[in-house]
Parts: C-alpha cells; sequence; structure tokens
C-alpha cells in the first residue's frame, strides 16, 4: 500500500512576501542510492526549478559544515510537498522546514551549480546565512545578521 502524498500550502502558511524565492528542506529516508539510509534535500526556488542540494544532516547555526552535494534540479511542485512516497520506489520525502530565503552570492535564476551559494534563509529551524561551497562539498548555517 502506498502513502498518499500530502500538500504543504507554504503560501498559506506565510510564505507570501511578493518577489522572494521559497525554500524547503525534507528528511528522504530510505533511497536507495543513499547507503547511510537518511539524507536532507535541500530545494532553492530558482526560476522554473529549484536548485537542490543533498545534506548529510541539518545545519545547525555556528555547527560544524555539513557534507552538501549538489543533485538534479527539482520541480517547483516539491516547494509544497509535506510527506509522502517519492515516486519510483526512492523512499520517502517528509518536510521538516521551510520558508523563503533571499539570494547573496551565486546565480539566482539559475539551476547550474554555482561554485558557492549563499543565501539568508528564514524557516524555522534553517534561520541565518546559509553558505554552500560546491569544491569542499559542504553547507554551513551562519547566524542571521
Amino acid at each position: 500500500m502506498t502513502t498518499p502524498i500530502r500538500r504543504f500550502d507554504s503560501r498559506a502558511a506565510g510564505c507570501d512576501t511578493p518577489g522572494m524565492p521559497r525554500f524547503i528542506l525534507l528528511e528522504h529516508s530510505g533511497a536507495p542510492d543513499d547507503p547511510a539510509g537518511l539524507h536532507y534535500d535541500l530545494l532553492l526556488e530558482a526560476g522554473d526549478a529549484c536548485r537542490t542540494w543533498r545534506l548529510s544532516a541539518i545545519p545547525g547555526v555556528g555547527g560544524p559544515a555539513v557534507r552538501a552535494e549538489p543533485i538534479t534540479p527539482h520541480r517547483l511542485a516539491w516547494l509544497d510537498h509535506d510527506a509522502g512516497e517519492v515516486s519510483g520506489g526512492r523512499g520517502f520525502a517528509r518536510r521538516v522546514d521551510g520558508g523563503e530565503f533571499r539570494w547573496i552570492d551565486g546565480e539566482e535564476e539559475s539551476v547550474v551549480p554555482a561554485a558557492r551559494v549563499v543565501v539568508a534563509i528564514s524557516g524555522v529551524r534553517l534561520a541565518g546565512s546559509l553558505e554552500i561551497a560546491r569544491v569542499a562539498g559542504v553547507a554551513r548555517l551562519l547566524a542571521p545578521d
């Protein structure tokens, strides 16, 4: 039996500032290509798709950097995902945070990975300046300004 996908209405939850892009952080378990069995997908709205990274853990303010791997851009529909099975037997994904962000550095309207992306992110669990360094393959969260 498959679990139905529950949708989260991010616009109804207050993420409706005109011109502000949205983000979502998904806990993804049971992915067949993930030997650890659990990771987090960070999706940043960028034009008509989401720039996406697989994170090894949720970065904490001032905490250690976490592994961050750029993965295939995701559809915008994922920004409204709450919980459900991923198609094709690729595990289960559930929303753990979401909100809005502002591009500080990186190609904001491109789904092509930049060497470094910095965003001012505003969620419940992720709040502050999030830096993702492609070459080092890490993400770190700094305190809000």
